[in-house]
């Protein structure tokens, strides 16, 4: 799988376009996956794997590459299906993959090709799927319906990080000045909208909830379609990058080129690499960045940012 990550440099013609590189997979079957390129570190045969005591079911053992450590899951299982069998494993493949701040393979039986489609093209999950599916969205292509695995959703269960606020730091925020702030959370996975939540709730700011870009567009268009100051309706708005309809960096473009959205605080909140975004921030016009998911640094960051807005209004 050698050119599976592209340079920087020509990843970064994708931002503002609205579009995104799929790395398409198979589990066991004939259905397809996806998953976005930018967190793809590595593709490989699947290494002799290293079991570990006490291990969850769904992690298969541990590989030594490139001089680490790294747990490898078992994509099929963790999402509700058969695991791989063991006398298949040799040769299956391992997606190597960076989120939130940590590394880990997915196991698959097989890889297709990188595909670049729109983020237009990207659809929430049917209605019908329920809640506890795990995918964020869903995609045709060449009469395939793709799927769009909800690896947050897998990590969170397989290694559940904490996702509250240190006790410590709430005793020194100012939760009843807080309350005067309103934060729009942007994210189209439940259980990074339901992290975000808990964090804002922590530091006493109202937060509304949108699951992609174009449902947050339009409604921050609507709280100022009567003429009134988006500063009146909002504090902050915390967007992930990676969402259907409409993603993260072009809701931000669509934000700072419109006069009256343009004020907004945008600070964009994701798994992706933090190298990358770091240079995205200034191309796209938001005002920060911050790599996923630490409950005490982004509740640090935002209370610091509402502290910001609060001394801009009484100037």
């Amino acid at each position: 799988m050698a050119g599976v990550l592209d340079s920087v440099n020509q990843r970064t013609q994708l931002v503002g376009q609205n579009r995104l590189e799929l790395l398409l997979f198979k589990l066991q079957g004939d259905q397809i996956y996806g998953i976005n390129v930018f967190k793809v570190k590595e593709v490989l045969q699947c290494p002799k794997l290293t079991m570990m005591p006490k291990r969850h079911p769904v992690v298969r053992g541990v590989a030594h590459i490139r001089g680490g450590t790294i747990p490898i899951l078992d994509m099929g299982m963790a999402t509700g299906q058969m695991p791989i069998p063991e006398d298949k494993i040799d040769n299956c493949f391992v997606i190597i993959t960076e989120y939130n701040r940590k590394t880990q393979g997915f196991l698959v039986s097989g890889v297709e090709r990188i595909v670049n489609l729109n983020w237009e093209e990207m659809h929430p999950p049917p209605k019908g799927a329920g809640r506890d599916n795990y995918l964020t969205a869903v995609t045709r292509l060449d009469n395939h319906l793709i799927e769009i695995i909800d690896v947050e959703k897998i990590l969170a269960e397989v290694a559940p990080s904490r996702d509250s606020v240190a006790e410590e730091f709430i005793e020194k925020v100012k939760v009843e000045e807080n309350k005067a702030h309103h934060v729009l959370v942007v994210d189209d996975s439940a259980v990074a909208r339901r992290q975000i939540v808990h964090c804002m709730e922590a530091v006493g700011v109202e937060v509304t909830t949108k699951n992609d870009g174009r449902q947050a567009l339009d409604y921050l268009r609507s709280l100022v379609a009567d003429g009134s100051s988006i500063d009146d309706h909002l504090s902050l708005m915390i967007s992930d990058v990676e969402m259907p309809e409409m993603d993260g960096y072009t809701l931000t473009t669509n934000c700072k080129n419109d006069p009256a959205l343009k004020p907004l605080y945008i600070m964009l909140h994701t798994s992706l690499s933090g190298v990358f975004n770091k240079a995205m921030v200034a191309k796209v016009g938001a005002d920060d960045f911050m790599a996923k998911f630490s409950p005490d640094e982004l509740a640090h960051k935002v209370n610091s940012i509402l502290e910001q807005v609060s001394a801009a209004r009484k100037r």
